[in-house]
């Protein structure tokens, strides 16, 4: 029997966004150690504020210091921390309802074990030790059995507010090819591009499916396609990956391998990104050890009549 492939992959993405002015006061708070909600026509205070009373929508301005000590309304126990969450010993999630707020916040409780946290029990902000302007300046909450804090009344207003965070989106997951997939990569490792044909539609799909989306049938019969190509359509790339060393700009596009019945991608080099057209004719650049085309690069051909490849546009 075959060895299933498999390998680890990682999809992260660093997630830069602005704040508005509550949120900007919200985080720079944390960062002096100071919780702030923000009051509600109503009355209310929410803690995390928001910039938009969630019952009227009316925009809400009006910031209020909150205790560093609260009351655990709900909570569940995490026997196993994953990468990046607050502790990596068992913890829980709990739902804090700080004093002089109407709402709870959601972060990490310290406790030696499930039967030490109950709903209804008092607990104070831990705060970590270097704090930036973020929700982790909050290390987590502890145990407190001690007198209710009293907030200082904090306007608000600090200098070097924060106004930006950049927040880590990660997902680690472990993919297996099947075997059309597996297949496929075989033939890459061989320099060669496979897909497979569709009996009923009788279409080529690289990469192969396993299955025709189109007609809902089986495909096993391997069809080699290209090395050539034709650009179908392009984009132009003008800000700078970091974990991609490629000058900017330059060119990312759909290419239709000769015998394909729908496009792939890939970067178009070789030539400057303002010469790059549709239907421009290209080959593939493979580099010492690689898995896949490190490019496509124009082959010097008379590029490639619309009527040729507008279906798969």
């Amino acid at each position: 029997m075959p060895e299933v492939l498999k390998a680890p992959l990682v999809v992260e993405f660093p997630f830069t966004r602005s704040l508005g002015p509550v949120q900007s006061a919200f985080l720079t708070g944390l960062r002096e150690r100071v919780v702030l909600g923000v009051r509600t026509g109503d009355g209310r205070v929410l803690v995390p504020p928001v910039e938009y009373d969630p019952v009227t929508a009316e925009e809400i301005r009006d910031l209020v210091e909150v205790a560093p000590t609260g009351t655990v309304t709900t909570w569940a126990w995490n026997h196993e921390p994953r990468r990046g969450q607050p502790l990596d010993t068992p913890f829980a999630w709990v739902l804090v309802r700080l004093d002089g707020a109407d709402t709870a916040l959601l972060h990490a409780l310290d406790a030696p074990g499930p039967a030490a946290v109950r709903t209804g029990m008092r607990v104070r902000v831990r705060w970590a030790e270097e704090r930036s302007g973020a929700i982790t300046d909050i290390a987590c909450f502890e145990p407190y059995d001690g007198e209710r804090a009293e907030p200082h009344g904090h306007s608000g207003a600090f200098e070097d507010a924060v106004h930006g965070i950049v927040a880590h989106a990660r997902l680690d997951y472990t993919y297996s090819p099947g075997r059309a997939q597996a297949a496929y990569i075989e033939a890459l490792s061989t320099r060669r591009t496979c897909g497979e044909r569709c009996p009923s539609c009788r279409k080529v799909y690289v990469p192969p499916r396993g299955a025709c989306p189109t007609c809902g049938v089986a495909t096993t019969e391997q069809v080699e396609v290209g090395p050539r190509g034709t650009v179908t359509t392009f984009c132009i790339v003008n800000i700078k990956a970091k974990n991609l060393d490629i000058e900017v700009p330059y060119v990312y596009g759909h290419i239709a391998l000769d015998g394909a019945g729908l496009a792939l991608h890939g970067r178009i080099g070789g030539i400057p990104y303002d010469q790059v057209r549709m239907g421009l004719r290209v080959e593939p650049v493979w580099t010492e050890g690689a898995r896949y085309p490190d490019h496509y690069r124009p082959t010097g051909e008379p590029d490639a009549d619309y009527d040729t490849y507008k279906e798969l546009l």
